[in-house]
């Protein structure tokens, strides 16, 4: 994975997590959702790179 895609996917994290956080605080569901989807998200990309960076070593 590379740096650059380590850190959107990072990034992208830290803000579902401020949003989750933040519907929390206000009662909005909406924002507790969209931030749950955009951790999932994020942990989809790592997850997808990792296997990448997997099938590259073997290959090597």
């Amino acid at each position: 994975m590379s740096l650059e895609d380590k850190v959107k996917a990072t990034a992208k994290n830290i803000e579902g997590k401020i949003q989750e956080t933040y519907g929390d605080v206000i009662g909005d569901p909406k924002n507790q959702a969209e931030g749950k989807a955009k951790q999932t998200e994020a942990k989809v990309k790592h997850t997808i790179e990792n296997v990448k960076d997997e099938i590259k070593k073997a290959i090597d």
